[in-house]
């Protein structure tokens, strides 16, 4: 089943990975093995105002990862709602080259319409109906205002925070990274994300 990803990424040849790539990726990915006790079942937010969501998110901060190595600067999500209830997706970060990368894909919410938890796909429509190319999109921590988020899978071996502006308070970082780690995440791992100041949201 890891085949399948490569294969499917081999279709876009020049569709660069960026933020939630990763997130089509996750559902054929297998759990590393854990040792010791193993963490609490990892909790979402109550619920999700998906309208109030919509719109352009920066990357602040993730867990590295392979799919976002050629993402060196500027990396952006942006979500739209259509008309059948699923999501647009749009993804697109800076190379090292200067050059802008961007990967389109769908979304869809995992129960209520309130949710917070949603899969999303980077695969062909096509191919959607397979399970695997879904991936875990949870929602694990957002502030009332809808400006900083925190994205991560069941497993917490991804972890994204993201903002509605490149730059985020360093109180609010702190405090969210302290629920974050209360919530089980090893926060040594977040690696900042670059900002070029030349990043446009996407319309």
């Amino acid at each position: 089943m890891n085949l399948v990803a490569p294969a499917l990424l081999s279709r876009r040849p020049r569709t660069g990975p960026t933020l939630l790539l990763a997130l089509s990726l996750l559902a054929p990915l297998a759990a590393p093995a854990q040792t010791g006790s193993p963490p609490a079942p990892l909790q979402t937010i109550e619920r999700l105002d998906v309208a109030r969501y919509m719109g352009t998110w920066h990357e602040i901060a993730k867990y590295p990862n392979w799919f976002q190595r050629s993402c060196a600067t500027d990396t952006q999500a942006r979500y739209r709602q259509r008309e059948d209830g699923q999501l647009d997706v749009v993804n697109r970060c800076r190379q090292a080259n200067g050059e802008m990368t961007e990967a389109v894909g769908r979304a869809r919410q995992v129960g209520a319409a309130d949710s917070p938890r949603l899969e999303v796909r980077f695969a062909p429509a096509w191919l959607s109906w397979l399970p695997m190319v879904w991936g875990n999109y949870w929602v694990v921590d957002l502030d009332p205002a809808y400006q900083l988020v925190a994205v991560s899978e069941p497993q917490r071996e991804y972890l994204w925070v993201l903002s509605r502006t490149p730059t985020v308070d360093a109180a609010a970082y702190q405090a969210l990274l302290e629920r974050l780690t209360a919530q089980g995440f090893d926060v040594g791992r977040l690696e900042r994300t670059a900002q070029t100041g030349r990043q446009k949201a996407a319309q």
